[in-house]
């Protein structure tokens, strides 16, 4: 890890646990996690509980992040959630482009971008997903990929904008293929992926680049986190179905030092 950027942590709960044990579990993290002074970590629950879970870390050193957001601030969008509801919450965080919402609901990049700048516009910060699938990995495509779902998520941005959007952005780079199959990247395939990811942002927008964090994410355990972490431009890992256990995932975040 860039000694610049300050290791994230983030835990994606998915469609896992009621309210009641979804605090219960933030409760668990809070507690148990020996978290280092420039160590952030983020929990993401359901919907239905970040309220009750934003109450339960009030004070601790765990931040809020949603799985979703919807780029309008109101109006008739049955079951979407805005920006602005989030931050009531309180969310600071909200991951958006994860390659489920890709595969199963038709993300695409475009909305991605949209979802974004409503963020940005909020006040919260970004967790944008890209990666390739198995089939595009095989056919050599992964950088080709890459470039289309960074730049789409980007959009056509002037220097000036761009640089406003990708101040406290996060990216997560999450290759499909990894994603709760129990592979995972080499943590040299990861590095690759991670420095192609910021040449492109500073071959487009210049120095900002060097304050982009980029997450690993896809199978991440805690006998595999320390490796990962320890790559230049890894900043950081988002940990699927390993940060359901709060013991594990206080191994995960003891490995960010």
């Amino acid at each position: 890890m860039n000694p610049s950027r300050n290791p994230f942590i983030a835990g994606n709960w998915k469609m896992h646990r009621t309210v009641s044990e979804s605090v219960s579990l933030a409760r668990a993290v809070a507690d148990g996690s020996r978290i280092g002074p420039r160590t952030e970590v983020v929990v993401a629950p359901v919907a239905t509980a970040l309220a009750a879970v934003g109450k339960a870390l009030e004070g601790a050193r765990v931040g809020l992040s949603a799985q979703n957001v919807h780029w309008e601030d109101q109006g008739a969008f049955t079951g979407e959630l805005s920006p602005g509801m989030l931050k009531d919450v309180g969310c600071a965080y909200c991951i958006v482009g994860h390659s489920e919402r890709r595969q199963l609901f038709g993300e695409t990049d475009a909305n991605v971008h949209r979802k974004l700048l409503a963020l940005r516009r909020h006040g919260l910060a970004p967790i944008a997903c890209l990666g390739e699938t198995l089939s595009e990995r095989e056919s050599g495509v992964t950088y080709d990929v890459l470039r289309r779902q960074l730049d789409g998520m980007l959009g056509a941005l002037e220097r000036e904008e761009a640089t406003a959007l990708l101040t406290g952005l996060i990216i997560a780079y999450e290759p499909v293929w990894a994603i709760g199959t129990g592979r995972t990247a080499k943590s040299t395939d990861a590095q690759s992926a991670h420095a192609y990811l910021r040449d492109r942002i500073r071959d487009r927008f210049g120095e900002v680049a060097d304050t982009v964090r980029i997450l690993y994410g896809g199978s991440v355990k805690a006998d595999n986190a320390a490796e990962l972490l320890a790559q230049p431009d890894v900043d950081g890992v988002l940990v699927g179905g390993a940060s359901l256990d709060a013991a594990g995932f206080a191994r995960i975040i003891q490995a960010a030092g």
